[in-house]
């Protein structure tokens, strides 16, 4: 698959090629949304904490005696059933994380990028520099590659300036070619990357 390359002004330059075994393989839907599932569960901190009845403070005295009051017996203010007990079964700490093959997740990554180059929303770069960081002209860079909804920037190393001029725009955002995933890429319309990006993701899922 060929694509065309642009530049800072929206201007065609030359072409460049798209890998089939990245870029056009048989989109599995299945092991996306399971690779999904799988990085919103890994993010979870799983720090969650109810008291049962042994760890709430108090009640370690028998309310009132066992027979004679006409009242029920009971033998802690704590228990479950008080205002103030333990919680029965609630949630305690616990991992979420979940495990997922290389393969599928490799496969779940180039499924995204073939929905993504089959629906004509990757846009590539010769190159994508700043000489300082200015939101107006990353909003103008978007507007000359046609770009009129999400964009998910790639880039190929860490670049300070583009960063931060994509920052203060709420539906831009960038990330590192290496961090590439499955949430990222399913959240944004667009995927914007230069050829040294492209470069990249070809020598990590190639």
């Amino acid at each position: 698959m060929r694509i065309p390359v642009y530049d800072v002004t929206g201007q065609r330059v030359s072409e460049a090629e798209l890998r089939d075994d990245i870029f056009a393989v048989p989109i599995n839907e299945a092991v996306m949304h399971q690779a999904l599932v799988r990085q919103l569960a890994n993010a979870r901190l799983g720090t969650h904490k109810t008291k049962t009845r042994g760890e709430v403070s108090g009640g370690g005295r028998k309310p009132w005696r066992q027979k004679g009051t006409g009242r029920a017996r009971q033998g802690s203010t704590r228990a479950p059933h008080w205002r103030g007990g333990g919680t029965v079964f609630g949630p305690q700490p616990r991992s979420y994380r979940q495990k997922m093959p290389r393969k599928m997740r490799r496969l779940a990554l180039k499924s995204a990028l073939s929905v993504k180059a089959a629906e004509g929303q990757i846009r590539v770069l010769d190159a994508l520099e700043m000489p300082e960081p200015k939101t107006k002209a990353m909003e103008a860079l978007l507007d000359n590659l046609n770009i009129d909804a999400t964009a998910l920037i790639l880039l190929p190393e860490r670049n300070t300036n583009v960063e931060k001029s994509a920052n203060n725009l709420p539906y831009a955002r960038t990330l590192r070619a290496h961090y590439l995933n499955v949430r990222d890429l399913l959240s944004y319309d667009y995927l914007v990357m230069p050829l040294a990006a492209l470069e990249v993701i070809e020598t990590i899922l190639g």
